[in-house]
């Protein structure tokens, strides 16, 4: 039995996918995004995070900190993550829920278990499990044995993917796989490689082959203001998905603040904290777009 890393799992999530869902957060991924809204997905080893704001610098998880990787100053708690072994004694010890630790290593029974227990609430809506991340391809294996799992135990199963993986790895994970929540994000690979930090070339060759397989795929635009709401990359992926084989609804999702305090939390600096999310206006304005072009187009799953 394989064994993977995760980070969370979400209980009655109505957003990632048909119906009411189990979302399962896989940590690692090969791209890095400037606007990632789980920044603790990116890394593929767990990390030590701080909510600073239900810390009351009592000192007691510096006390028990055998690496010495924590220290009080006069305001506030101080890791020195180089030190750090998260061995998870200073969230043991924090009464107040301050310390964290993003990531743990399970089995895919372990994580079945979990999903199992809401199996009604799927028989009643249409629902099912949805794997997400981080970008859970890079963990091919434990994903194969868990998403066989699920549909053998007749639970339907979604993969939320940015499609950055090798075509053969993609295609065995595939046959696994009942529908498929696929981000798009720029079009232009010199672009893609400035906001992401890799090329677009095997996401698009991934995304093509589901559309020859006819498969079920919804295309996910994070709306990014000032990165990729411009009319020319609007333009050119709209081109792009009316030229596939199978053509796909799109559901836009603007850009949101709440992952903003996670890069603090991570003691990383948020690229741009003080981006807004789009107006209204401009969300209609790429739908609008969109359509014209000929394709179906949904906001956070909704019609507008």
């Amino acid at each position: 039995m394989s064994t993977g890393t995760i980070f969370d799992i979400k209980k009655f999530a109505i957003h990632d996918g048909p119906g009411v869902r189990t979302t399962v957060f896989f940590k690692g991924c090969p791209l890095g995004c400037w606007l990632c809204h789980n920044p603790e997905s990116q890394a593929f080893e767990p990390e030590l995070m701080l909510r600073d704001g239900r810390c009351d610098r009592c000192g007691d998880c510096v006390e028990v900190c055998g690496p010495a990787a924590l220290s009080l100053d006069a305001q506030d708690l101080q890791i020195d993550r180089t030190r750090c072994d998260l061995c998870g004694a200073c969230v043991d010890a924090c009464l107040l829920g301050a310390l964290e630790i993003a990531g743990r290593e399970v089995t895919a029974d372990e994580v079945l278990a979990e999903i199992e227990k809401d199996t009604v609430y799927y028989d009643e809506s249409g629902g099912g499990v949805t794997i997400s991340g981080g970008e859970p391809l890079s963990q091919a294996d434990f994903l194969c044995e868990l998403l066989a799992a699920c549909r053998a135990r007749g639970i339907r199963t979604a993969l939320d993917t940015c499609g950055h993986a090798p075509p053969a790895v993609f295609q065995r994970v595939a046959q696994h796989v009942d529908v498929f929540l696929f981000d798009l994000k720029l079009i232009d690979d010199e672009r893609h490689r400035e906001f992401t930090g890799s090329s677009n070339e095997v996401i698009h060759e991934n995304l093509r082959w589901l559309s020859e397989q006819g498969r079920d795929v919804v295309i996910r635009l994070p709306l990014l203001p000032g990165i990729n709401d411009d009319d020319e990359n609007i333009r050119r992926l709209g081109e792009f998905l009316v030229a596939l084989p199978r053509r796909f609804p799109v559901d836009v999702l603007p850009y949101h603040r709440m992952g903003v305090d996670k890069y603090a939390r991570l003691g990383r600096v948020h690229p741009t904290p003080d981006l807004p999310p789009p107006g209204a206006d401009a969300v209609h304005g790429v739908t609008r777009r969109l359509r014209e072009i000929g394709l179906r187009v949904t906001v956070k799953g909704e019609e507008i």
